[in-house]
C-alpha cells in the first residue's frame, strides 16, 4: 500500500445562530476562519457573498506526506480539554474534524490511530473523511 501524498485537517463547528466569540471563548482558542450568519464577504475580485450558516473553524497547516494522525493531535491540543463544554458545544452545533486525504496512486493508504478516535470520540466530534484520487489528464 502506497502513501498518502499529502493531508488536511480541520476542527469545523457550525451553527445558524453560531457566534464565534463564544466558540473561541469555549474553546480557549482563536479560530483559523469563521463567520456570522449573514455576515458579507468581499473578495478582492469584488465578488461578494452572504453567508449562510455560521461558522468556526481551526485548521492545521497541510503535512507532506499524510500525517492525519499528528494534524488531528496538534488540533485537539490547542483547544480546551473540558468534556462539559464538549457536550454542551455538540449538543447545539454540528461539529466534527474534516480531513482530506489526496492519493499519489489508486491504492494509497491510512489510518487514524486508536488514540486520535478515542479523543475525537469522548468529545463527540464526528471524523469527516474526504478521499482524492489522482487525476489522469487523459480521462474526461
Amino acid at each position: 500500500m502506497g502513501t498518502i501524498h499529502h493531508s488536511a485537517a480541520s476542527l469545523r463547528i457550525f451553527g445558524d445562530n453560531l457566534q464565534p466569540a463564544e466558540i473561541s471563548r469555549i474553546l480557549r482558542c482563536e479560530p483559523t476562519q469563521a463567520g456570522v450568519k449573514g455576515d458579507i464577504v468581499r473578495y478582492s475580485s469584488g465578488r461578494e457573498r452572504t453567508i449562510t450558516c455560521g461558522s468556526w473553524q481551526l485548521s492545521a497547516e497541510r503535512a507532506e506526506p499524510e500525517d492525519l494522525n499528528g494534524q488531528i493531535k496538534w488540533l485537539m491540543a490547542q483547544i480546551t480539554e473540558d468534556l462539559g463544554a464538549w457536550q454542551a458545544l455538540v449538543s447545539t452545533y454540528d461539529v466534527d474534524m474534516f480531513c482530506g486525504a489526496f492519493m499519489r496512486s489508486g491504492n494509497d493508504g491510512l489510518s487514524i490511530s486508536a488514540e486520535c478516535m478515542l479523543a475525537l470520540g469522548a468529545r463527540g466530534i464526528a471524523l469527516d473523511l474526504d478521499i482524492y484520487v489522482p487525476v489522469d489528464e487523459d480521462d474526461d
